[in-house]
């Protein structure tokens, strides 16, 4: 991580914990807004911003799908990171940063801030006229895509409408600590009693999840929302990495019917299949030394074989 706009030590993924162990997230530090009449700091144009992502990372792809799915594509551009986590974090291929030129994240935190302090993260939102990082919380940018860069985007479906907007909320609010984040309390828990805590509020939430799907295609009866996005990116990732690696073994996405169903049908939108890479999402997942110190990359399993490009 960065400590006063230097690299200090080699990356590993748990930075904090509690005190029963249980892994602790750093929270996003630069959080302005696009909007369309720049009042949230930074005003939607055309080709002024550049979203950095690893196709490895639900919290980046979050904001991929979105930027598809409201027609942002030729209004955003996007830089694609390597998926192994190296000893510096993340790193980029060769020229594959066309923006700032940098070889690792870390750089994009300190040519915004100098002296920034904690870890670098993706996604992040950056302005190209300042010259600085504008969002580096996945919640927001997905938010930013959906309403803040106005007429620019080209599909008028609305992610987040406002007659749904409490139960939005609440959703999220329940499934981020106990599913989206909790495969992460299971494999990066230090002591067996957070393991199993975060590993049964996993499982619960997933049953709670296919009882509800029974009822309709999404979340939300027919209505796609931001919510459907932010449960996609970690059931897409289940059993390639999570069931597995992060040891939430007890079932696989596969063995959940409604919940099954519903995965095959937010991949057959373009949207979403084209932002998922299985291949770098295993080679990410298992390049973590912590939790995998031979490197060996599994084969399987069988019956997801995507490898989209996310641009």
């Amino acid at each position: 991580m960065l400590v006063d706009g230097k690299w200090s030590g080699d990356w590993h993924p748990v930075q904090a914990k509690d005190k029963k162990g249980g892994f602790v997230r750093q929270d996003s530090q630069f959080r302005s807004f696009v909007t369309p009449t720049g009042e949230g700091g930074f005003k939607a144009e055309a080709g002024r911003y550049h979203l950095y992502v690893a196709l490895i990372c639900p919290w980046a792809s979050r904001t991929l799908a979105a930027r598809k799915l409201k027609g942002l594509v030729d209004v955003i551009s996007v830089s694609i990171i390597e998926p192994e986590l190296g000893a510096e974090g993340w790193r980029f291929a060769e020229g594959a940063d066309e923006v700032n030129h940098a070889r690792y994240m870390y750089e994009i935190y300190t040519a915004a801030d100098a002296h920034y302090s904690g870890r670098a993260t993706v996604p992040v939102l950056w302005d190209k006229q300042t010259r600085s990082i504008v969002n580096n919380e996945s919640a927001d940018i997905l938010r930013m895509f959906n309403s803040g860069f106005g007429d620019l985007a080209k599909n008028r479906i609305d992610l987040y409408p406002e007659h749904l907007r409490p139960a939005i909320d609440a959703l999220n609010a329940a499934i981020y600590p106990k599913l989206n984040n909790g495969v992460y309390r299971c494999g990066f828990a230090t002591t067996q009693v957070a393991y199993e805590e975060a590993y049964h509020e996993v499982f619960a939430m997933l049953d709670e999840l296919e009882e509800r799907l029974a009822s309709g295609p999404f979340l939300f009866g027919d209505e796609l929302t931001e919510a459907d996005i932010r449960l996609f990116v970690t059931l897409v990732r289940f059993d390639a990495a999570y069931y597995g690696l992060f040891k939430a073994n007890k079932r696989r996405i596969v063995d959940y019917p409604n919940l099954n169903a519903y995965l095959t049908r937010l991949l057959a939108i373009s949207a979403f299949r084209e932002t998922v890479n299985i291949s770098h999402i295993k080679r990410g997942y298992y390049s973590v030394k912590s939790l995998n110190p031979i490197g060996i990359v599994p084969l399987g399993p069988d019956g997801i074989d995507l490898d989209g490009t996310g641009l």
